[in-house]
């Protein structure tokens, strides 16, 4: 078992912890950007009630999570010792929140629509991380927390671009 240092490099980028759950980390990862979208669309706020907040508040989560991989994604490779270690998560709550800017409006139909316009980007965004379609799988080659970040970013807009397609198709 790897010591856990559990200090601010630590916190940011395995969101908290949620990367050392198990089974799947990634997918715990992923959880806490859908969780406030919904969140958001049930307060009032979602995207086509009130954009600006919604957008901000997902692209903050974007930013901020983007930035602790940029900023302890090689502390973390150096600490796991390995590239891109699965307990780093912080790159999944990027991507995540990617693949829920410009939420279709169908989501704020009601609850129904909302939840599976929101389980279609989790799964989506979750199928495109793990099959990495290119260049996805090329920019995880890049050094340090880029490598870890640019990938899931990339499955982001992928999963963004599928959950547009398939809402528009089922609503």
């Amino acid at each position: 078992m790897i010591p856990l240092p559990k200090d601010s490099r630590w916190h940011a980028v395995t969101v908290l912890g949620l990367g050392h759950l198990r089974p799947a980390p990634g997918t715990w990862g992923s959880l806490p950007p859908v969780a406030l979208a919904g969140l958001l669309v049930i307060g009032g706020l979602g995207p086509s009630a009130h954009p600006i907040v919604y957008h901000a508040v997902l692209l903050g989560i974007c930013l901020a999570a983007s930035a602790s991989c940029v900023a302890f994604g090689e502390w973390a490779e150096s600490w796991y010792g390995k590239k891109d270690p699965g307990w780093v998560v912080a790159d999944e709550t990027a991507g995540q929140a990617v693949a829920l800017l410009a939420l279709p409006s169908a989501a704020s139909g009601g609850f129904v629509p909302l939840v599976i316009t929101l389980g279609v980007a989790f799964l989506s965004f979750r199928l495109m991380d793990i099959i990495k379609p290119q260049p996805a799988d090329w920019l995880q080659k890049f050094p340090g927390g880029w490598g870890v970040l640019l990938d899931d970013l990339a499955a982001g807009v992928y999963a963004l671009l599928a959950t547009q397609l398939i809402a528009h198709m089922i609503f």
